[in-house]
């Protein structure tokens, strides 16, 4: 029998659709080589009501070869890193691995669930020394088959983005985590452009994907503001990860698209407002809205009526509050005549007729 996946502990906290999106903060290279700014970035996550916050684990050298000629330059004019050469740019962006504990230490401080994204063997080693509850797929390594069967054997709960793969290449992932150990996985529909356009990022995959593949499924999102993040969230993502900086104007390898603390903020809030807002499928009245139904439209007398005389237009309308008989009756009122005088201001009923 196949585990539940409607609710998966990261970390101590409950992902799924009974419980409010888990917002992850992703640090990324946004420390810009500074540990103390690397630790602001934490309290700020914290501050604005996250729930986890990442990190990604590996070196220049685990990443790519120190070449900075064909394929290892980064020559599109339109990629936020053109100039650039991969190693150089990785010597840049990665977070020292020295730098883990005292992040991982100031995170649990803060309440913070905190883990990573290993991109080579090494790394899942080093993180597992600093035991952290779960793990991350990266979109660009979600086709190293090795690397998904070892985090999976750890049997942590794995988040998997899917940016570029295939149907097929998902499936392989998939299989290879679940065959390995994986009982929790959440996988991320993500577009892996820099920044993405929300016309690029197709949200409505994230329920078939859910349907696919029996799995919880969340957005690991590139594009600016909170919107689409927020969107997501009545399509059944459980797990909202965006990148987070201090300041945009900072600078970083990956600050343009990185949200400032007020808008990590917006999107904690909104998020669980979209949440609550799903519901179930109700008509009628709710509780909050039967007090209300008093001001509904329905039938009044509206002049002052004898004994004896006939509904019209003149004495008889639809106002509010709605103590009278709905408005569906006039046709069936007019023309018929009172038992008795009538006051201006009485609901219209059925005994007021011969």
């Amino acid at each position: 029998m196949e585990k539940d996946s409607t609710v998966i502990s990261v970390g101590g906290v409950s992902v799924g659709p009974a419980h409010p999106p888990f917002v992850l903060a992703e640090m990324s290279g946004n420390h810009n080589q500074s540990l103390e700014r690397a630790l602001e970035i934490v309290d700020a996550a914290a501050d604005a009501g996250a729930h986890g916050l990442k990190l990604q684990t590996y070196t220049a050298d685990t990443m790519t070869l120190d070449l900075k000629e064909g394929e290892f330059a980064i020559d599109d004019p339109s990629s936020l890193w053109h100039g650039e050469n991969l190693y150089a740019l990785y010597q840049k962006a990665h977070t020292p691995w020295e730098w883990h504990r005292p992040i991982l230490d100031r995170c649990k401080e803060r309440g913070l669930v905190a883990f990573s994204s290993p991109f080579d063997a090494t790394a899942v080693d080093f993180l597992e020394e600093l035991g952290v509850p779960a793990y991350k797929i990266a979109s660009f390594e979600n086709i190293d088959l090795p690397l998904i069967r070892k985090v999976a054997a750890t049997g942590k709960p794995m988040i998997i983005s899917t940016g570029m793969a295939t149907v097929a290449e998902l499936d392989e992932a998939v299989t290879a985590a679940r065959e390995a150990g994986c009982g929790d996985l959440i996988l991320l529909k993500c577009t892996s452009s820099y920044p993405a356009t929300p016309e690029n990022t197709n949200i409505l995959t994230i329920p078939h994907m859910r349907e696919l593949f029996g799995c919880q499924v969340g957005l690991s999102d590139h594009t600016m503001g909170v919107g689409v993040a927020v969107a997501s969230v009545a399509l059944g993502a459980t797990l909202l990860e965006k990148h987070f900086t201090l300041a945009r104007a900072d600078g970083g390898v990956d600050s343009a698209f990185s949200l400032e603390p007020g808008e990590l903020k917006a999107l904690v809030v909104e998020s669980e407002r979209a949440w609550q807002a799903l519901g179930s499928i109700s008509y009628g009245p709710t509780e909050k809205e039967r007090a209300s139904i008093r001001f509904r439209r329905s039938l009044y007398v509206v002049k002052d009526m004898e004994a004896g005389e006939a509904f019209s237009g003149e004495n008889l309308r639809a106002i509010r509050p709605g103590h009278g008989l709905p408005p569906k009756f006039i046709g069936t009122l007019m023309g018929k005549r009172v038992t008795r005088s009538v006051r201006r201001g009485t609901p219209a009923s059925w005994d007021l007729i011969e």
